[in-house]
C-alpha cells in the first residue's frame, strides 16, 4: 500500500525531497484505496430504507413509552416520599 520515505545521505535538500515524494507517494496510494474500497460501496434498496424507517421509528415510540412510565412512576414515588417527609 504505502511506500516508506527513502531517506538518502548527504545534505538536508536531498532528504527532504526524498520525504516529499514518499508523503506525495503514500498520499497517492490512500486515494487508490479509497478509489476501490468506494467501487464495493452499495447503495440500498427503496424497500430497505423503508423497512429500516419503519423499525427505527417504532424502536424510537417503544422508548418513548418507556421512560415516560419510567418517570411517572419514578416522580410518583418521589413525590410519596417527599409528602411522608415534609408532609403537605
Amino acid at each position: 500500500m504505502a511506500k516508506t520515505a527513502a531517506i538518502t545521505e548527504g545534505s538536508s535538500g536531498e532528504s527532504k525531497v526524498a520525504a516529499v515524494t514518499g508523503t506525495v507517494e503514500r498520499f497517492r496510494g490512500f486515494l487508490g484505496d479509497v478509489r476501490s474500497e468506494m467501487r464495493k460501496v452499495v447503495a440500498p434498496s427503496r424497500k430497505e430504507v423503508q423497512t429500516t424507517t419503519v423499525v427505527v421509528l417504532a424502536v424510537v415510540f417503544f422508548f418513548a413509552a418507556y421512560f415516560y412510565v419510567t418517570d411517572s412512576v419514578f416522580s410518583y414515588v418521589l413525590k410519596q416520599i417527599m409528602d411522608r417527609l415534609v408532609g403537605s
